[in-house]
């Protein structure tokens, strides 16, 4: 061994040393190191100015100054594509009177005035959330409740079938499978009958779709347009903000909204995932115009086009319910969805039920469900065993087990994935949409919820709820106290990833 030791010791010795690089030439190096570093540091001071400015909370605005001037190098491209919470740019026509939209449609909006709901015990508890909609609980409509998948498609297809002088559809997340492949061809006939035919997709939930879907759509005639999420020069890297609204809106009389994508999944067709639990409404009357308006304003947004559409409500012939649509998102001055959340709750005398596949909400929402146990109501909560994030999973673990001390009942669905987004107030109001109790939803995603008033769609979405109740199981302060230590630490650790989940 010695002797192979030495011999290598000569082989190596015996060969030239490699050539040091010159005095100057490192003396280059390191001054443009040194200059990338002072880069760094400058851009992580600067960014962190914005992060004081714009972050909408005091936690996230401390976390994002430290980390930008401790770890600019990771910190400054992180805040850039994650960190703010501001969508700039954004036109919204019932907010900004200036806008284009607004002037266009202040006139061809004015045709609901004649459906607001006059004084009522519904629109007594909801003024909150009319001033946050810019739009009043309109009534003349009538409501179907549509229960996973199956009756959503058939639902919405009959309709694209029937529709007669135009189709408005927008999807977060559109599959190039089976079922998108059928939606893919309603929409061709249609267009190929000279109807005329938009689609709205969200270009980063639909990643994975494919040019070639979307080119047969084109080459038949339907107008398609990525939300474009990353438009205009403040938010050129903002990767973090999604359109996660779902509907179809068909000759401005129906409109379907709601929790269902268009894939393969939603049908229970996943391997993966098994039975797909999930809630649409199909909304018929005056509450379509409000819809319609919130389409608008998003394909203003992609295509700088408003498209020639009706407004004049037609007012549902089996009945007369009162319907308000709150959209709600990022470019807001408020935090809309949080607050109508909030409101909510805080409205709630005998009952609140509320089904969410995504629990990590913010303080004020935990806040309120706290308050309204306290006060005595009959506060319920209904999310996933089965999810399709695993970090929200762990997230729950961290702050349920003060909220089941105080009587709240949280109940963990058995059967499948719940993807349903719905909730109930007392016996006279009750809600389906996009929003799930938490912060993406809240502050980072474009979203819609409807709110329905009346006891007999209360009663009916009761009903819905009840199903649920029974295949589900009820968490307990015993399962999570037994936990193991690992587990609640990662479950810490991703309520504090919440902001981001």
């Amino acid at each position: 061994m010695f002797k192979k030791i030495s011999a290598l010791i000569r082989q190596v010795a015996g060969k030239p040393l490699p050539a040091l690089p010159s005095p100057l030439v490192l003396s280059k190096r390191r001054r443009f190191a040194v200059a990338i570093l002072l880069m760094f540091h400058i851009m992580g001071f600067l960014s962190s100015l914005d992060a004081l400015m714009s972050s909408r909370t005091s936690q996230g605005s401390i976390a994002w100054i430290v980390s930008l001037n401790t770890f600019p190098y990771v910190s400054v491209p992180a805040y850039w594509i994650f960190g703010r919470q501001k969508f700039q740019g954004y036109v919204i026509s019932r907010r900004e009177t200036d806008s284009d939209l607004w002037l266009k449609h202040q006139l061809k909006m004015s045709t609901v005035d004649r459906f607001q709901l006059q004084n009522s015990r519904i629109r007594g508890n909801m003024q909150a959330v009319e001033s946050l909609a810019k739009m009043p609980f309109l009534t003349g409509n009538d409501i179907e409740y549509l229960i996973d998948g199956q009756q959503k498609f058939d639902s919405i297809f009959a309709g694209i079938r029937a529709a007669e002088h135009y189709v408005l559809a927008q999807y977060y997340i559109i599959r190039n499978d089976a079922i998108g492949r059928q939606f893919q061809q309603a929409l061709i006939e249609k267009a190929q009958q000279g109807v005329p035919v938009y689609l709205l997709y969200d270009e980063i939930g639909s990643y994975r779709l494919g040019r070639n879907y979307l080119r047969q759509l084109e080459q038949a005639g339907v107008q398609v347009r990525p939300f474009h999420s990353t438009k205009g020069p403040g938010n050129r890297f903002q990767l973090n903000f999604r359109n996660h609204r779902k509907l179809v809106i068909t000759d401005g009389k129906h409109a379907w909204l709601g929790g269902a994508n268009i894939g393969d999944e939603y049908l229970g067709q996943s391997l993966r995932y098994g039975h797909w639990r999930d809630t649409h409404l199909k909304i018929t009357g005056p509450a379509v115009m409000s819809v319609q308006l919130s389409f608008v304003e998003d394909w203003y947004w992609s295509s700088e086009v408003i498209p020639e559409l009706t407004w004049e409500p037609v007012v549902a012939e089996r009945r007369d319910l009162p319907v308000l649509i709150l959209p709600s998102g990022p470019a807001d001055r408020h935090e809309t969805a949080s607050l109508m959340m909030q409101h909510m709750i805080h409205s709630a005398v005998e009952r609140f039920w509320i089904s969410s596949p995504y629990f990590v909400p913010d303080e004020g929402v935990l806040s309120a469900l706290k308050l309204a146990a306290l006060r005595g109501v009959d506060v319920r909560i209904l999310i996933p065993e089965r999810t399709d994030n695993y970090l929200v999973y762990l997230a729950a673990y961290a702050f349920v087990a003060p909220l089941i001390e105080l009587g709240i009942d949280i109940y963990r669905y058995q059967d499948g994935v719940l993807h349903s987004k719905s909730f109930l107030v007392d016996h006279h109001v009750s809600s389906v949409g996009t929003v799930n109790l938490d912060n993406r939803s809240f502050r980072l995603n474009f979203e819609i919820t409807a709110l329905i008033g009346g006891e007999e769609p209360n009663q009916q979405l009761e009903q819905i709820f009840l199903q649920d109740f029974g295949r589900s199981r009820t968490m307990t302060v015993e399962e999570i106290e037994q936990k193991s230590l690992l587990f609640r630490a990662l479950s810490r650790a991703a309520y504090l990833m919440a902001p981001v989940l």
